[in-house]
């Protein structure tokens, strides 16, 4: 996003391309793409624009799969609708946090189903508390609505707790769970996807399905490497300690990053890449001690090393699935 903040689209469409021939697929208006800051014009030409990426680099069995939360359960609807015409895949939908404290669970139950009820493409569950106003669904009300509705085909945990992904990806990878509760799209599975990069490697191990990761807009080979040695890892025990190892180099620059939000990802796109720019008001630009502090953290050099070294000696792109039928996806939270 530019500093008089106007969307710069040619140059999100060049980020999606570049991104993409590493092999990772795009979430658009998402919590990273400063969703709440959108306006449905803005998500519509967001998400044209992302397709046409895609096609024009080649990737056109590649997914887009937009952000459609809301206030309301009636915006969210829309929202969806607006973004299946426009040519989106998936919706992931996001509780609403402005009334968390009057949502119970019946409610918010009442509103996946609703929503997946009526959106006209597959849904992907968002739980982040961080967002919504607290709100963390637990795995016995994922489980539930994975197991009575149909159009949802996912989860996404940025709860980042790793024993309710354990819960449900235990269930859900049931081959019994699978025949008796199938997909509205037969092609589908239902996915459990971690909302972080820091546990890639134990989430492959019991079942988990791969990531949506704001850390891919930075590095995405390394990501990849990462989730192409998880599941190497599986079936070859030699693997793991270069899973770990790399695991280890993640999981430090990804907790270091984080907490510098989404104003420094943007500056260490502007320091990698020469474009990132700036969060729209009234999320403020990252401050320059803060930005200088998280450009120099060894975490974040061990990481710009091994993306550097992996992208230079060619790092094979890696894709599974352009329906989302099989099990091992990595996905980005694209920035605007």
């Amino acid at each position: 996003m530019a500093a008089n903040g106007i969307n710069d689209i040619p140059t999100f469409q060049s980020h999606v391309a570049r991104v993409a021939a590493a092999g990772v697929a795009p979430v658009i208006a998402g919590s990273m793409g400063e969703a709440i800051h959108l306006s449905h014009t803005e998500r519509v030409k967001l998400i044209h624009a992302g397709r046409q990426a895609l096609d024009n680099a080649g990737f056109k069995d590649f997914p887009v799969v937009v952000g459609t939360g809301a206030g309301s359960t009636k915006e969210t609807i829309e929202l969806g609708n607006e973004a299946a015409a426009a040519g989106a895949d998936y919706a992931i939908v996001i509780a609403s946090g402005y009334f968390a404290g009057a949502l119970t669970r019946a409610a918010l139950k009442t509103f996946f189903v609703e929503v997946s009820q009526k959106c006209p493409i597959p849904v992907i569950i968002y739980n982040y508390p961080g967002a919504s106003g607290g709100i963390d669904l637990d795995s016995d009300l994922i489980i539930e609505l994975a197991t009575e509705c149909p159009n949802i085909v996912g989860v996404k945990l940025t709860c980042g707790n790793v024993g309710k992904l354990t819960r449900i990806a235990a269930t859900v990878s049931s081959p019994t769970w699978t025949s008796t509760h199938p997909r509205k799209n037969p092609n589908s599975n239902f996915l459990v996807l971690g909302g972080f990069t820091d546990f890639i490697v134990p989430s492959t191990f019991v079942n988990g399905h791969g990531a949506i990761t704001g850390l891919a807009n930075l590095t995405p080979y390394t990501i990849v490497k990462l989730h192409q040695l998880s599941e190497a890892a599986r079936k070859d025990f030699s693997f793991l300690p270069e899973a770990q190892h790399l695991q280890g180099v993640v999981a430090s620059a990804d907790y270091t990053i984080a907490k510098s939000s989404i104003s420094g990802t943007k500056f260490l796109l502007e320091k990698l890449h020469g474009y990132g720019g700036v969060p729209r008001r009234p999320l403020p630009p990252i401050e320059s001690t803060a930005a200088e502090a998280v450009w120099t953290h060894p975490h974040t050099q061990e990481l710009i090393k091994v993306e550097r070294e992996l992208y230079t000696n060619g790092s094979e792109a890696f894709w599974t699935d352009p329906d989302l039928s099989t099990k091992r996806l990595i996905f980005q939270k694209f920035m605007v």
